[in-house]
């Protein structure tokens, strides 16, 4: 397949210089060039915005075990639609990823896919079940780039502490699911007034802090980098902020689903609003945008977890947690932060790209001569309206259905390869 371009009459968006002007892209092999090569095609990108392809520190492609719901190929294809070139999968399939034959699979479906760098993070403990560490070595020599027990948290301190040594010897980052189980119980929403509209069973903001504070201090002990996944309560964001301003080794995350709804949006008992941790007050969801306004919140990820629809049907109490987010993702981040609440195009993309490739220790994104050719062509001023019968994701669990958006992926390429495609690419 051609990898080999002229990109022309665009304008260039580049988080690792802030360059934010017109210009064109060259492409050889693969990766970028200074020159315009011969033999390339040729694409006006009148109109578009270049920019690398956006990084997403937090997927589930639930293969193995419950490829009905998504498989590697099918949410690459969703990712690639989203402009995404790199994904981190998570570790909670069937079996769940605590051996380097896991994470072996991983890489070699996504290999075989190759629509997105599939970057397999691995449990923290065997099984997730919070008991024993995995082979943290191990895991690490087979390719996995962090460590996590997503979707549970690790809720014994001297298992994390332990587990955050070792990461910090082999210089991977810890991902933390931080929800106190015993504290948050059988809550299905934010302990507030839909859960008590809706008679359903809360689950309290200190579930959050309480994990989000323990984390903190294992962090500063034993100086391993430690990223708190989907944050969603105001005190957690501020301490994470305040954490990473003195120096220490913590970052969070912020979903688009916890940055452009709260629990004043649940209106009903449906599933595709339940999620974990859930939707919080409106005075947490400021407080989580002013975090990632200022870069207190560095990171922005989808959390992107797909569900049939029959199980989402059951209502918030019996159906799964989890939303899908990935073709959604730019467009309602680039309306929310940068149209509404004035962010620069440049610290948009940065939360999108140079934040988690530091996660990752790898360097910023760039449309630098030598960078691979893993970029975006977006149409930052369409405005469009998310209908999810048309996802490429096999899963259409989304609290954002009728949701208006603005921007848009048009062209993904990944080492100089179309990846998803929605304008006409044939000159």
């Amino acid at each position: 397949m051609h990898s080999t371009w002229i990109i022309e009459n665009g304008t260039l968006l580049d988080p690792a210089t802030g360059e934010h002007a017109a210009g064109d892209l060259f492409i050889t092999d693969g990766r970028i060039v200074d020159a315009p090569p011969d033999d390339a095609r040729t694409f006006d990108a009148s109109g578009l915005t270049i920019m690398p392809g956006l990084i997403d520190v937090h997927v589930h492609f639930r293969e193995p075990g419950n490829e009905q719901a998504e498989t590697i190929e099918s949410g690459s294809r969703a990712a690639a639609r989203g402009g995404f070139t790199s994904v981190v999968t998570m570790p909670n399939t069937q079996p769940s990823v605590d051996t380097s034959e896991q994470v072996a699979y991983a890489l070699q479906q996504g290999a075989a896919t190759d629509k997105v760098n599939i970057l397999p993070s691995a449990c923290i403990t065997t099984e997730r079940r919070g008991g024993s560490l995995a082979d943290l070595q191990a895991l690490a020599a087979a390719g996995a780039v962090a460590f996590t027990d997503d979707g549970s948290t690790v809720s014994d301190d001297a298992l994390m502490r332990s587990a955050m040594e070792r990461a910090a010897t082999l210089g991977i980052p810890v991902m933390d699911h931080a929800l106190d189980p015993a504290i948050a119980g059988n809550g299905v929403l934010h302990d507030g007034d839909a859960a008590r509209r809706l008679n359903l069973p809360g689950i309290p903001s200190e579930a959050e802090d309480t994990i989000v504070a323990r984390d903190i201090e294992l962090a500063a002990a034993t100086g391993c980098a430690m990223h708190i996944q989907h944050v969603t309560s105001g005190p957690a964001a501020r301490m994470i902020a305040e954490a990473a301003a003195r120096g220490l080794p913590v970052t969070g995350e912020a979903t688009p689903h916890h940055l452009a709804l709260s629990d004043a949006d649940i209106l009903s008992d449906d599933g595709n609003f339940k999620m974990n941790p859930p939707l919080r007050s409106p005075a947490d969801r400021e407080a989580l945008i002013e975090e990632v306004l200022t870069g207190g919140l560095a990171v922005l990820a989808t959390d992107h977890a797909p569900h049939l629809a029959s199980l989402k049907a059951r209502g918030i109490r019996k159906a799964p947690f989890g939303v899908v987010g990935l073709e959604t993702a730019l467009g309602i981040t680039y309306r929310l932060l940068v149209i509404e609440r004035g962010l620069s195009p440049v610290e948009w993309l940065r939360r999108w790209t140079q934040a988690p490739a530091a996660l990752l220790g790898r360097p910023c994104p760039s449309l630098a001569p030598g960078a691979p050719a893993d970029i975006v062509l977006a149409d930052l001023a369409s405005e469009w309206t998310v209908d999810p019968s048309t996802f490429l994701s096999q899963s259409r669990n989304t609290p954002f259905a009728g949701h208006h958006c603005q921007g848009q992926a048009m062209l993904t390429l990944k080492a100089g390869r179309i990846t998803w495609s929605d304008v006409d690419t044939a000159t």
